[in-house]
């Protein structure tokens, strides 16, 4: 739980994270609730601030809470406070977020986590504006914007009865997605580069060498599950983990458990899988070269379609030069659509 009116640097430049950023900048001026939905790791948290200093309401006090991170009753006394004396070790009075936000926003992070009975008294206060600390009688007038943020998906937890569906109607006035970055191929090395640039600092070092052709197309192949969180641990880890802090950076540390020693889970002796064994014996006899080619094919169109046909970005996805690229799709008669182009 924090409260702040520091600003971190959003990067990007794909054209679904501006149009995303757009979408922010006709929301910010309004008081009205807003969701900011989106894959871990998406940067939701940035969004959510971002709505903050983009509104009227950038100079008043901004106050996070990581709703999944509280119990039920902590997380009540923390939103609404609590009078001295309301519960064993309430020695005085405290002042909760809603209070402390006034005039400013509060982002109620993993909201998908708050109880049914707390989604009710966090309705009441986007209805009417007020408040009552917990062992108090008086009521509180407040002026606070709401944005919450998830991953989850609040509409089919809504239809399953595990969030109130008056308050989704109340939250979602707008609702702003944050795309994954697999959605954002152009910001990757961008990202990457950023994240190196300051884990090289942090370590003392004068500079970042920048990272290998190798290297970057490791990065643009990823399929980044975890999304620009991975991302900034990956690329921090490769750096810290280089010896020469003159080289350029040639081998991205994806995986931290990565080693041939990692523990196996369970003690008993691995079985071969043998009715995988058994359908790869009915794949045969076959024409290898004619089940390779069309291996060869399917992934050449597959790369062309992630990469938005971009025929320099489906390149760097299979590790080709460009001109590797245009020799294979002239031999499998693949042609780019013609609107698409190479830049």
């Amino acid at each position: 739980m924090t409260g702040g009116r520091d600003k971190q640097t959003i990067i990007g430049e794909a054209p679904v994270f501006l149009e995303m950023l757009e979408h922010v900048s006709r929301a910010a001026p309004l008081s009205k609730p807003v969701l900011v939905v989106g894959e871990r790791g998406t940067g939701k948290e940035l969004i959510a601030s971002r709505l903050h200093f983009l509104s009227d309401r950038w100079e008043n006090r901004m106050v996070k809470v990581n709703c999944a991170a509280l119990t039920e009753s902590i997380l009540e006394s923390e939103l609404f406070g609590h009078e001295a004396g309301a519960f064993t070790g309430a020695a005085r009075t405290h002042v909760g977020h809603f209070e402390s936000a006034d005039g400013g926003t509060l982002i109620l992070d993993e909201l998908a986590t708050v109880s049914l009975r707390m989604q009710e008294k966090i309705l009441r206060v986007i209805e009417y504006g007020e408040i009552q600390r917990v062992g108090g009688n008086e009521t509180i007038t407040v002026d606070v914007r709401i944005v919450g943020s998830t991953n989850a998906n609040l509409p089919e937890l809504a239809r399953d009865g595990r969030f109130r569906e008056d308050l989704l109607d109340r939250l979602a006035f707008d609702v702003v997605t944050v795309p994954p970055l697999r959605e954002r191929p152009e910001d990757i090395l961008p990202l990457a580069y950023a994240f190196a640039v300051n884990m090289a600092a942090e370590l003392r070092r004068d500079l970042f060498a920048g990272f290998s052709a190798r290297a970057s197309s490791s990065l643009l192949r990823h399929g980044w599950p975890g999304n620009v969180r991975e991302l900034k641990n990956a690329v921090e880890r490769s750096v810290y983990r280089s010896t020469d802090p003159e080289a350029t950076i040639s081998e991205i540390a994806f995986d931290p458990f990565d080693s041939p020693f990692q523990p196996q889970s369970g003690t008993a002796p691995v079985e071969p899988d043998l009715p995988a064994a058994k359908a790869r014996e009915r794949l045969l006899p076959t024409d290898l070269k004619a089940r390779l080619a069309d291996t060869e094919k399917a992934l050449l169109e597959a790369a062309l379609d992630k990469a938005r046909y971009n025929q320099r970005r489906a390149a760097d996805l299979l590790s080709l030069s460009y001109h590797q690229l245009r020799g294979k799709l002239r031999k499998y008669r693949i042609a780019p659509r013609a609107q698409d182009s190479s830049r």
